[in-house]
């Protein structure tokens, strides 16, 4: 199923969607991504992370990035000390890997910039998976009409918000006792 982000309700199903376990394509402030809720993981039913690495393709030891609401969220999930300077380009195109609270290892958060999703991740109540749409290996599709053809049987619901042709991917950078080390350079100068 498809329906546009500019539809008046869309905030309200893509977050019922994805409070229900479903896996929707949805546009972001880069490229389309293939979403699920992240699930705590003492109560994980869902396995949306598990189903999203089934449509790609994707091997279980490349993670994916979580998109949280609000920049500060991300201190419910690290104990990093985060420089100031992320916050003056967050929400945006910026990937912040840091260490986890449990100390078990390392995820990767962006809170992007297109207040549209930032609204569906606050309603969820838990961050959401992001990651680019395509199948492991291949281009990135960059076209609605790519998507749909290619995704339409297997996920619950796709989100169109036009074609995304050209869009840089996020920065991507590592936080470790402060210090900024910048693994991808894209949209986002740090």
């Amino acid at each position: 199923m498809m329906c546009h982000k500019s539809d008046f309700d869309s905030v309200e199903k893509c977050s019922e969607y994805l409070k229900n376990g479903k896996i929707l394509i949805l546009p972001t402030d880069t490229v389309y991504g293939f979403s699920g809720i992240v699930e705590p993981v003492e109560k994980k039913i869902y396995n949306t992370d598990i189903r999203i690495r089934t449509i790609k393709g994707r091997a279980e030891t490349k993670p994916f990035i979580q998109l949280i609401a609000q920049p500060q969220d991300i201190f419910n999930y690290t104990n990093d000390k985060i420089p100031e300077k992320i916050f003056t380009v967050w929400p945006g195109a910026l990937t912040v890997i840091v260490h986890d609270k449990k100390g078990t290892g390392t995820t990767a958060y962006r809170c992007p910039g297109d207040e549209w999703i930032r609204k569906i991740i606050q309603k969820c109540g838990f961050p959401i998976y992001s990651t680019s749409v395509n199948r492991s290996g291949n281009p990135v599709l960059d076209t609605i009409d790519e998507i749909y053809k290619e995704f339409e049987n297997e996920c619950d619901l796709i989100i169109s918000d036009g074609d995304k042709k050209g869009a840089l991917p996020s920065t991507i950078i590592s936080v470790s006792d402060g210090k900024i080390t910048i693994l991808r350079q894209g949209f986002i100068k740090i």
